[in-house]
């Protein structure tokens, strides 16, 4: 009795829509982020009721990334096998039995 094995469910990681939300609001937090601390003037904080808002943005959006790229690292995309699929003998994943008749 052959123990058959089991196809290696993999990971989804270049799919995953949390890696390339991630990848968007990060790149518009480190671009508010340097606005915030770079290139602000008075006359923009008191616009902004005294906050400097592009900087605390910025600073939220870096946050949010991070949350998302632990989130899809913790709990990665899993996508299952297709059945047609060969493991690395070569044989294929899935046999049908054969058809009596």
């Amino acid at each position: 009795m052959a123990i058959e094995p089991t196809p290696k469910p993999r990971k989804g990681g270049a799919f995953d829509i949390r890696l390339i939300i991630a990848l968007l609001t990060g790149v518009y937090g480190i671009i508010l982020t340097v606005m915030g601390i770079a290139f602000y003037t008075e006359a923009d904080i008191q616009k902004a009721a005294g906050v400097n808002i592009n900087l605390w943005a910025g600073i939220a959006l870096l946050v949010f990334t991070a949350l998302m790229v632990l989130w899809a690292s913790l709990r990665p995309l899993i996508v299952p096998p297709r059945p047609d699929e060969t493991d690395e003998s070569g044989e294929s994943a899935t046999e049908e039995p054969p058809v009596a008749g």
